[in-house]
């Protein structure tokens, strides 16, 4: 990253304009302080009303849709009809209420249902037009359109239609029963109407600077190295004595994916605040002065995946001797400690994990065993009919944990006969490579919404799934899973999608997540966000201490 000075950037910001239940774990018993340091503002001599965010990966869009990151700088500029809270529970933020059975606002109807939101009046965009129930339908008809290349489409084939009997009125129809209806389309943001309509969304402005009816508006962005944003003055939201919302002036975004440069900032007083601190770096940021850390829950686990597009790792009996190659207890050492070592890519919060899915142990005798019974031999990388089990090993560049946790895999499958070597991306290619499949092995994270839909990842057409992985009975439990407003009903697939995944061996989960936190003390107001809807939904309410 080019190094500028936070002069620099006001200028510019100112001239270009194991199993406990989920409610258990995200309380406030999981959300503690690490450590907070001597009190004292470090503010570097930055206007006293700016808050400057380190972010650890490049940004490819500023189109929520788009986009293959974490949407950071998005959930402060653009907003969705609710939003996950500090719990992981659903909350109105355009909508005035989560429609639910009870209250009326879901409706069963034969095989389907309808959802009706009522929206929050007096809402504007971010250039003084109205936000009404025509922008909501808009939203479902450019999201779907084929043409448009998006990050994920999930939730848009499942509504047939979208009625507006008024403008703060919006019924949606459903072909299917939809119980993840709250963790897809209309939560992630609302598209502007009277900009967009007619507009090609892949090469739009938009995309550059959004426009939405968040606290906060995209003033300039330059890739690869920050976006800046300024106070909405015509935000809808005050705070319980009326002040309107946000507190702060401005929130800048600094691309920062090297960890030894973020710690730097972090120390100078150039940054304020790191939502995801890199493991390796976060014991070393304890103790600084005026800086406090914060251990929060994270809906994510961290995997390894196989293409099945190799013939080799298309051979189940070599993704099973990966598996029984992995030791977890170095992988969690080299990364601090923070991450807790896992068996299935449901995390233990979520009440349909299952725990008696049988586990595949580390043992790399077994491993070995295993490829030599399926004709993999040889001394060092180990070779069947003239081809050796030589695999290009992505993962994002910049990103000390995975780099870290990448090493640690590479020698434990060197231990076994497998050569895997660093192929290692960023940015946009880094997203290009994990969704076309440019790889043959990958170790990469998956933060979720507090109602996982794993046929995001799973799915033969997921919109996650870059492997190339199949099963059609895997198909039809998931969409049970996600078909059913019955918690028992979900929870019975739920088990079975572990089984079967446990059989075919796609990926192998190994351990999951915590956010470290790094921010400033005197920031106040602050909550952890554990889904992918990140801490960024809550910063209206962020301020600096007096």
């Amino acid at each position: 990253m080019s190094s500028i000075s936070t002069a620099v950037i006001d200028s510019v910001g100112g001239a270009d304009l194991a199993t406990v239940s989920r409610r258990a774990l995200l309380a406030g018993a999981g959300v503690g302080a690490l450590g907070l340091a001597a009190c004292g503002r470090v503010r570097s001599g930055r206007a006293s009303n700016t808050l400057v965010v380190g972010l650890t990966y490049d940004i490819d869009t500023l189109n929520v849709y788009s986009t293959g990151f974490l949407g950071d700088v998005q959930a402060a500029v653009v907003e969705g009809l609710l939003a996950p809270d500090e719990h992981a529970n659903y909350v109105p933020v355009l909508a005035t209420e989560v429609p639910t059975l009870e209250n009326g606002g879901i409706v069963l109807e034969g095989a389907g249902m309808s959802i009706t939101y009522k929206l929050r009046p007096g809402v504007l965009w971010h250039d003084g037009r109205p936000f009404t129930s025509a922008d909501v339908a808009f939203t479902w008809r450019a999201v779907k359109n084929p043409a448009f290349i998006a990050e994920s489409k999930d939730g848009t084939e499942d509504i047939v239609a979208i009625e507006t009997p008024d403008p703060l009125t919006v019924i949606c129809r459903y072909k299917t029963v939809s119980p993840t209806f709250a963790t897809t389309l209309f939560t992630f943001g609302i598209l502007p109407r009277h900009l967009l309509e007619g507009v090609d969304l892949n090469t739009a402005p938009y995309n550059e600077r959004p426009i939405g009816t968040g606290p906060f508006m995209v003033t300039a962005f330059k890739r690869g190295q920050y976006v800046l944003t300024e106070r909405f003055p015509g935000y809808w939201r005050r705070d319980a004595r009326g002040k309107r919302l946000p507190y702060l002036d401005k929130l800048i975004f600094k691309i920062i994916p090297n960890s030894n440069t973020l710690l730097t900032q972090i120390r100078s007083g150039e940054l304020d605040l790191v939502t995801q601190t890199p493991y390796d770096q976060a014991k070393q940021m304890h103790g600084l002065p005026g800086v406090e850390l914060i251990r929060a829950p994270l809906l994510s686990w961290q995997h390894l995946d196989f293409n099945f597009r190799n013939p080799a790792l298309a051979d189940r009996q070599v993704r099973l001797a990966i598996a029984h190659a992995i030791d977890r207890g170095p992988l969690i050492r080299a990364q601090g400690d923070f991450p807790a070592a896992i068996t299935s890519p449901v995390v233990p919060v979520f009440d349909f994990y299952d725990p008696n899915v049988p586990k595949i142990p580390y043992d790399p005798a077994k491993a070995r065993a295993v490829l030599e019974a399926a004709g993999y031999v040889g001394k060092g990388v180990r070779v069947r009919n003239g081809v050796p089990l030589r695999f290009r090993f992505l993962a994002q560049a910049g990103k000390g944990n995975d780099e870290l946790a990448q090493q640690v895999i590479i020698a434990q499958l060197k231990a076994i006969g497998i050569d895997a070597y660093a192929d290692n991306k960023t940015g946009v290619s880094y997203r290009q490579a994990r969704y076309t499949g440019a790889y043959d092995i990958t170790y990469a994270t998956w933060v979720t919404g507090a109602d996982p839909i794993y046929s995001r990842f799973y799915a033969t057409k997921g919109s996650n799934n870059g492997q190339g992985y199949s099963n059609p009975k895997l198909d039809r439990v998931l969409q049970q899973m996600e078909g059913t407003l019955d918690p028992a009903e979900r929870r019975r697939a739920a088990f079975e999608m572990q089984r079967i995944l446990l059989q075919d061996l796609p990926s192998v989960p190994l351990t999951s997540n915590v956010a470290v936190v790094v921010k400033r003390s005197a920031l106040d107001g602050f909550t952890p966000n554990p889904t992918n809807m990140t801490p960024f939904v809550g910063s209206a309410f962020w301020r600096w201490r007096a």
